[in-house]
Formats: C-alpha cells, structure tokens, sequence
C-alpha cells in the first residue's frame, strides 16, 4: 500500500477462533481493494489461536494487515483506542472479530460518504447464528438522517464508517472502564458531532455473529454491572444532548432495552438486596430522564415495570415478572375511550402510580388481545328447520365489555394480523349489524370476562370464520376464535327432509375456527353440464402439457445440470 488509505477498519481480538478467521478473510478479500485499506487487529491477550492467526494474516498480507499484541485489559476499549491511536485512513471502521463484512461493503460506504460529505456511514448489518440485530433503520438507504428522525438511536454500536478527522478532530475514545456499552459513548457523541449521517440499506454490509457457546461479551456481565454501564452512558448522553426531543429519542432506547432488560424473568430469582439495589438504580435514572415523552413511547409491559421499579414497589415487580410469565399478559380494564392493564400496582393507593403508567396504547392491543381470547365451549342448538351456533368465550378485558359480539366472517383476515393474531380495524370501517344474541358476565376468577353467543346460521354454502369484535380505547378489533386442542362439535344434519343441510365447525390451518353450511345432498349436474366441466378439465390438462412442452429442447430440467 501506497499513500493514506481510504479505510483504517479496526479489530479489536480476544479468544474468537475460529470465528477471526472468516472475519479477517472477508476484510482481505474486500473489493474495494488491499491497496486502499489498512486492517489494525490488537490481539488482547488471547489464550487461543488468535494470535498466531493474526500474526499469519499479518506475514501473508504485510502491506495491509498491522498486529499488535498487548495484556488482556478486559473488554475491546482499550485494544480498539490504542489501534486508533496508529490508524491512518481516511476513515476508520470498527468490526467484531467473531462477525464478518460483505465483499462490496467498504467499498460502498467508503463511495456514500465521499458522495455526500458523511462524517458517519451506518452499512446495513444482519444478525446470524440467532443474533437479533433491530433492522428499523435499514428499510431504504438516506444520505441524510438525525438522532430524532430516524432508528439510530436503536443502533448505537460501532460498527459503522467514521471519518477520521471527526474522530481525531474530538479526540473521541472509547472508555476502557466500562466492560460493556464501551462502543455507545463514541458512537453518541460521533454521531451528534456529524454534520452528516448517512445509511446505506440497499446491500448487506455486516455480518453479526452469535457464537455457538453464546460466549460475545453482550452475553455476559451481571444485572449491578449492566445497570453501572447504562447508568454512566445515560449520563453521559444527558451531559452531551440537552434536554428535549433528542436526548429523550436517544435515552428512549436506553429505558426500552437496556433497563427493562434489568427486569425480566430472572429478575425474582435474584436475592432481595440485589433486587433492591436494581430498583434503585433504574429509579435514580427514572427520576431524572423518564420524561413523558419517553413513558408514553413505550409498551406498557416494559413501562409498567419501569414504574414499578422506579416506585420502589419490588414486590409488585416480581409478581407483575412472575405472574405474566406463568399465566400470560392481565387482562385490560376498559373504561370508556382508554384501556388499561391490570398489572399488580394498578390504582394501589400504596404505591400511587398514575392510570397513564398502566394505559394500553398502539399495537400491543390486538396481539394481547388475541393470546387472552380463549374458547370455553361451542355447540349447536336445533330447533326444528333451525341451527345455531352457540359458544362460550373467554375475553381478557373488563369493564365496558357490553358491546362485545361474536360474528361469522366471510374472507379472509389479511396477512398483518398473522403475526399477533388480531387486528385494529381501520377508523371507519363499518360493520355489519351483529346477528344473534350476546351476553357477558365477570369470569369466576374476576379475572376476565365471558362472552356467551347464540348466532342463527342461513341456509346456504359457505364457509366463515368465527371472530370476537370488541371495542378498546376507542378502537375496534377483529379477534378470530382459536379452535386448536379444543374440541369441536359434531357435524349436525339440518332443514328440511326433502332439502336437507349440513352444518360442521373446524379448526383451519391457521388454527382458527370455521363454521361451514352447505347442501347435505348437493344437487346431480345436467348431461349438458356434466359435459361441460369434463371439457374445460381436459383443456386444462392440455394448457398445462403444452408450456411443460414448451421449453427449449436444450433447456436444462429441474435436477439436471448445464455440462
């Protein structure tokens, strides 16, 4: 290598065969070219074959590869602030010696930030391995994005190009006290000083790994060492971004991840001092940055145990954990336009939390909705020529619950509602007047409410779905009854002798419930008819022969290869 080079990417090592191996080969085999980068890699005391592999990369490629090797100092700071301390690219890039780069990645972002003056290119990452990395910011490429307007506060590592000169220009390091977090320091306060921000979203840049042994520092490190480190970059952050839509877009994360992580299911089995000691920290931090803005952005599960937390009410928290872990989310209490979620703390004088901690708002409505709908009983009722359809529903909501309804739907709910079950329906959707009788009563346990149903079925072929409808906070939801391990009436004859139908509930699979109506004896087709349909089949059959036949005789078939 001759001159600057465009790109110093930095490697910090320690114990990652053979994971550096594919991680270094990818760096090599870049294509923007040796001649245009620098690899520094600080082996930091490795106990494997890190070194060894390094210095053998470093023999093989002389002119592109420096190795330095230094005393295990604990965690990547401090090996990734002594090779910034020799890099000399134009920019600097950071990489995790167990991840790997795609081939056209430095290339890519090195181009995007000269294109547009960036000071910091984020590149499109993916997680492998199971290795959940948050993709909101990568949905299309942006020249030009903030800390307010867009997902970067939610993708606070270093793995991104940054310009040298911005680096050097605020003497930005990592700092090497912190065992984990080291990385959003730097990254926070490069990305303030920017004058651009760029994404490149169109090509997999980077590859995340999660190690098989899940051994990746993120992994490891206690609840009082995780709340230590968040404590000091929130801190910082608050020192760096004044008070406002910013610093709250970028603390946000902060009280959405790194604290309510503080307070999942192992959070009970932790000993009561230890508990307490956690609860007091997230509160020093709830009371000063838990801003409205910022309550009111988050999901209630999380919100709710961040209140607790920050309320001191440790026992109410390990049971909210406890209790959700074991029996699913609580019921909503429904008043009027709002919902709220009946967690343990609700509206207890003791603890004095507002109605607005505990309120349901956005999309986690349908999918609690849909994991507390659960059907108790469905059978048929004949009287004479007619057939209904009775069942028994479990809701997990309470309150104004009178309008809930039970109706049978044709055509399909849409894909969106796949994933938590339900859906909201649009604001002015209108709907159908319900057909048949609905009543409701409290649960036995207090717990819910249950919806009893009685729809009268039309004599006619179809098939349709068995939905709830019920009206939270203002909104209407689609709730389809899953029928999946319960069992389903019999099919029942039904009409008149001379016309008989046939009645039948199955579960589709999708796992919901369907009530199918048709002729018991469907009517014989016409000789004309008959002839008809046997005709159209057997066009059919040809259409399909003909395009098999259709193909090149040169063409290659499925499992036949091109010699």
């Amino acid at each position: 290598m001759t001159g600057t080079p465009d790109v110093s990417v930095v490697v910090a090592v320690y114990n990652t065969m053979p994971y550096l191996t594919e991680c270094l080969n990818s760096l090599i085999g870049q294509s923007i070219g040796r001649d245009r980068l620098e690899i520094v890699a600080v082996d930091d005391g490795s106990t494997d074959d890190s070194g060894a592999e390094l210095d053998r990369f470093a023999e093989r490629y002389p002119d592109t590869v420096k190795v330095l090797h230094q005393a295990n100092s604990g965690g990547p700071a401090a090996p990734s602030n002594r090779a910034l301390d020799i890099a000399t690219g134009r920019y600097v890039y950071f990489i995790g010696s167990d991840d790997y780069l795609g081939e056209e990645a430095l290339e890519r972002m090195v181009a995007c930030a000269d294109e547009h003056g960036s000071d910091v290119v984020v590149g499109k990452m993916v997680g492998t391995n199971g290795r959940y990395v948050h993709q909101a910011l990568y949905k299309e490429s942006n020249p030009d994005i903030s800390l307010t307007d867009s997902a970067l506060p939610w993708t606070l590592a270093n793995t991104k190009l940054f310009r040298r000169e911005l680096v050097e220009a605020h003497k930005l390091r990592f700092p090497e006290h912190l065992p984990v977090g080291s990385d959003q320091p730097f990254t926070i306060e490069a990305c303030v000083r920017a004058k651009k921000i760029s994404v490149v979203a169109d090509y997999t840049c980077y590859y995340a790994v999660k190690r098989g042994d899940a051994s990746n520092i993120t992994y490891r490190a206690d609840h009082l060492a995780r709340l230590r480190c968040t404590a000091e970059i929130m801190d910082f952050t608050a020192g760096l971004v004044e008070a406002g839509p910013e610093r709250d877009a970028l603390l946000r994360r902060h009280f959405t991840w790194e604290l309510a992580k503080l307070v999942q299911d192992d959070f009970p089995a932790l000993d009561s001092e230890r508990r307490s000691e956690v609860c007091a920290g997230i509160a020093r931090l709830a009371d000063a940055y838990f801003t409205d803005g910022i309550r009111d952005a988050m999901d209630v599960k999380r919100r709710v145990r961040i209140c607790l937390a920050q309320a001191g009410a440790v026992d109410e928290l390990c049971e909210a954990i406890t209790s959700e872990k074991e029996q699913g989310a609580p019921p909503f209490v429904v008043e009027g336009e709002h919902a709220y979620a009946r967690y343990p703390g609700f509206r207890d004088p003791r603890i004095d939390l507002s109605d607005r901690c505990f309120e349901l708002v956005g999309e986690a409505v349908p999918g609690r909705l849909a994991k507390g709908t659960e059907l108790l009983a469905s059978d048929w009722e004949q009287d004479g020529d007619r057939i209904t359809y009775t069942a028994s529903l479990r809701l997990p909501v309470l309150g104004d619950v009178d309008g809930a309804v039970l109706r049978l739907a044709q055509g399909a709910m849409p894909k969106s509602a796949d994933k938590p079950g339900a859906r909201k329906l649009p604001a002015g959707h209108e709907l159908p007047q319900p057909v048949g009788e609905f009543t409701t009563e409290p649960a036995e346990d207090g717990a819910a409410t249950v919806l009893h149903a009685r729809v009268p079925l039309e004599r006619r072929t179809v098939k349709l779905g068995a939905r709830v409808y019920l009206d939270v906070a203002g909104s209407t939801y689609e709730i389809p009854v899953r029928g999946k391990g319960k069992p389903m009436p019999l099919a029942r004859r039904w009409g008149a002798y001379e016309d008989p139908y046939r009645a039948s509930a199955t579960v589709n699979p999708k796992g919901r419930v369907v009530i199918a109506t048709a002729p018991l004896y469907p009517p014989k087709q016409s000789l004309p008819s008959r002839v008809k349909s046997a005709l159209a089949r057997r066009l059919k059959l040809r259409s399909k022969s003909g395009s098999a036949s259709s193909k090149p005789s040169g063409a290659p078939t499925s499992g036949s290869k091109r010699k």
